[in-house]
């Protein structure tokens, strides 16, 4: 079942879409005075759209003086338009009424709200394996430290002093020159993946995006507006050379890939594919979104190191959550990003919250370098594979088919033919089981026999008892 991916279903209508789309890239220097504009065949065959719609467009364009036409060749752009351009009135429904500007969906979050007994939807930690006990005496602790800490702001990039902490873990790490000026401090990847969107994608830019991909991402990138050029990931990796194809071809504004255990299919991608990936980045001018999430979630080889690592010219932005397995509750994140992506970014945050609250930042700072952080990894990495390990055994007898992943929080599961994920979380939610299925991981909406069940945020004895639920419901 295909559906129409990468234009938001709120908002402007199609034409205004197009619209935009040409006057962004007249404006970002792309087609210059005189140079001749796509077809309204072409655009209209790209766009999956009517020809009426794109000819509508491109009649606001004429009318505006921001193109012209030249009988039996085409339009063109008009020379001296730039100021016409950034004066356009925004496009205003002949029928307006109070309502949101755009069309709202989450995809992910809506299946996770729902209550349930048995949670297999929460990519997260389970809170009994987090150290409470330890985070609240450094509660008091900072309070201590900072008695004025809830009469501050924090700056909208972030503590200097979480940064700068920050930027040792992640150069140590990453063995490359990090300094604080290179980081912003954001509430969480989730916030990031946002910022990178609405600061380097306009209506109708084609990014790549993996297939499948984490639901939330994917939403956030199609309520810009943008057109997905879908990028399959196996346990291998990817196909390469695909991957240069569309580069080459299409000129994706940015890839958002996650390769380190990936969500959902706790797959990684291998070293020798990261570094061909900046080189292939480097040579088309796109922009890689590194969404790091998990990489501390390893069971027992290390990954390999993030495509950051192999950037010398600025065209990896890395994002490296903590949220997940630290403290969920502070939201911390860190962008990692060269100044030409980081300085617009830092502007973006500003004006989405003036900065991270800095009561978060220093919780989080000061237990981030303690001893305790260090032991609290390595046992929840133990705890982790303990429970993967739990839900493995119990889905052994299905005939479910899964790679096990070497990390992460999730498995990735193919159903039998005999039942659709949708039909099952239909079932299962009744019986009071959660579960991500496949459909929403997908650009395409096609993988409908896919599921991903998370096996963090529920104890052995629940994961026993939830998987067998499930099954049984499968079974019929």
């Amino acid at each position: 079942m295909g559906k129409t991916q990468g234009i938001a279903d709120g908002g402007n209508p199609l034409f205004k879409q197009v619209y935009d789309y040409i006057v962004d890239r007249i404006e970002r220097g792309e087609w210059k005075a005189h140079d001749k504009l796509p077809s309204v065949r072409l655009l209209a065959a790209q766009f999956k759209m009517n020809r009426l719609t794109v000819f509508k467009a491109y009649g606001m364009l004429k009318e505006q003086g921001i193109a012209y036409v030249k009988e039996k060749s085409g339009y063109y752009v008009s020379a001296g338009n730039k100021s016409n351009v950034r004066q356009l009135p925004a496009y205003r429904s002949e029928d307006a009424r109070l309502s949101a500007s755009v069309h709202l969906k989450n995809s992910l979050n809506d299946i996770q709200q729902i209550p349930v007994d048995y949670q297999f939807s929460q990519a997260l930690i389970d809170p009994n394996l987090l150290p409470n006990l330890f985070l609240s005496d450094y509660v008091k602790r900072v309070f201590d430290l900072y008695p004025k800490l809830m009469g501050t702001y924090s700056t909208p990039q972030g503590d200097a002093e979480l940064r700068q902490s920050l930027s040792r873990y992640l150069g140590g790490e990453l063995r490359v020159e990090l300094s604080a000026s290179d980081l912003l401090i954001t509430s969480g990847s989730q916030q990031a993946i946002d910022l990178i969107s609405r600061t380097f994608v306009r209506p109708m830019d084609a990014i790549l995006i993996e297939r499948p991909t984490y639901s939330a991402g994917m939403d956030i990138f199609r309520q810009q507006g943008a057109r997905f050029l879908p990028v399959d990931i196996h346990p291998h990796g990817y196909d390469l050379e695909h991957v240069e194809s569309l580069m080459m071809n299409h000129r994706p504004r940015l890839f958002y890939l996650n390769p380190t255990f990936h969500n959902p299919t706790g797959y990684t991608v291998p070293a020798s594919q990261r570094k061909r990936l900046v080189e292939l980045a480097e040579r088309y001018k796109c922009l890689l979104v590194e969404d790091d999430a998990f990489h501390d979630m390893y069971f027992d080889v290390p990954p390999p190191p993030p495509l950051f690592a192999f950037d010398t010219d600025g065209w990896v932005v890395h994002l490296r959550g903590f949220s997940k397995y630290v403290a969920p509750g502070l939201r911390i994140c860190a962008i990692a990003a060269r100044p030409n992506v980081l300085e617009p970014l830092i502007t973006a945050k500003s004006l989405a919250d003036n900065g991270t609250p800095l009561v978060n930042q220093k919780i989080f700072l000061h237990y981030f370098e303690s001893v305790r952080m260090r032991q609290h990894i390595g046992k929840l990495r133990t705890a982790l594979q303990m429970r993967k390990d739990v839900m493995e055994r119990e889905l052994a007898e299905t005939g479910w088919s899964w790679v096990s992943p070497q990390g992460g929080l999730n498995l990735w599961l193919r159903l039998p033919d005999t039942v659709t994920a949708d039909e099952l979380l239909k079932l299962s939610i009744r019986q009071s089981v959660s579960f991500v299925p496949g459909d929403i991981c997908d650009p395409l909406g096609e993988m409908e026999s896919r599921i991903r069940l998370s096996y963090s945020f529920v104890n052995e004895a629940t994961i026993k008892e939830g998987i067998k639920r499930l099954t049984d419901i499968a079974r019929g």
